[in-house]
């Protein structure tokens, strides 16, 4: 039984906003200030002032009476997972995938609009190439960035496309929300994005969903390949089956509970 903690040390403006936090989830995703009230004990005047703070520091929205959660607790989830090792936990997965390809792989989360590197395992192929742990990259641009996307709920997609910029990058770029939501209906369909140089001229990307105990995605397995070295049959045929089968095997590590194919978690669907 867990000790209790002395009152003196004990902050409780801490366990109010974690209470706040924890009382969204998939029948919550919003909340009015009187039903996070009920939902945590708390008095509303305690939870305003919670969820405003919440507001300033960015993890919650707010569109008229209701409080949503932003993409940015990810970031406390990112902290979970630096606690787990997670890079550890990945690395033998990556490797056997490099070897197999020949090409590098990523592991990279979410953060705000930004696929952020985890880890990176290179292919020793590409010596120009400088990206590494802590890059970040434009979410809607890349494949990692498409797989993280289509797992969040239609509330955390409104909250994203409120705040991206879709910049083109090459020409071959999604420049609207429905182009990038279409983009996204397709990955969550198959259970894997692919990318043609839209991030890059010359360079195309596949990634797969690593998912946690909840069946939930923390984090997206990518893999680059220039166009000159990696035609689409390849990079489709034999490199997304390759990476959605390490994406698998990171994940049950993780504690997810895949289905005999290996492909699909055992986890309701997230409502959009």
């Amino acid at each position: 039984m867990p000790k209790e903690p002395d009152q003196r040390e004990f902050i409780q403006s801490l366990e109010r906003g974690l209470a706040v936090i924890l009382a969204f989830s998939d029948h919550h995703p919003s909340l009015t200030l009187s039903r996070c009230a009920e939902l945590t004990g708390l008095s509303k005047p305690t939870v305003r002032r919670v969820l405003l703070t919440l507001q300033h520091l960015g993890y919650v929205r707010s569109e008229g009476r209701l409080f949503a959660l932003t993409p940015r607790v990810l970031a406390l989830g990112y902290a979970y997972l630096s606690s787990l090792n997670l890079p550890v936990i990945a690395q033998p997965s990556m490797e056997e995938l490099v070897a197999a390809t020949r090409e590098p792989c990523t592991l990279a989360t979410l953060d705000d609009t930004d696929v952020v590197y985890v880890t990176r395992v290179s292919a020793h192929r590409r010596p120009g190439a400088t990206l590494a742990t802590g890059t970040r990259l434009p979410a809607h641009a890349t494949a990692m960035g498409h797989v993280l996307l289509a797992d969040l709920s239609q509330a955390e997609l409104d909250h994203y496309l409120s705040r991206a910029e879709l910049l083109p990058l090459t020409a071959r770029t999604v420049r609207t929300p429905g182009e990038l939501l279409g983009r996204l209906d397709t990955a969550r369909a198959q259970g894997w994005a692919m990318v043609e140089q839209e991030l890059e001229e010359g360079l195309r990307s596949v990634a797969a969903p690593v998912r946690g105990a909840d069946g939930r995605v923390i984090a997206a397995l990518g893999m680059s390949a220039s166009v000159a070295t990696a035609d689409e049959e390849t990079m489709r045929e034999r490199f997304a089956p390759l990476l959605v089968r390490a994406a698998a095997a990171i994940s049950e590590r993780l504690g997810a509970d895949f289905g005999p194919a290996g492909t699909r978690p055992a986890v309701a669907a997230r409502p959009r």
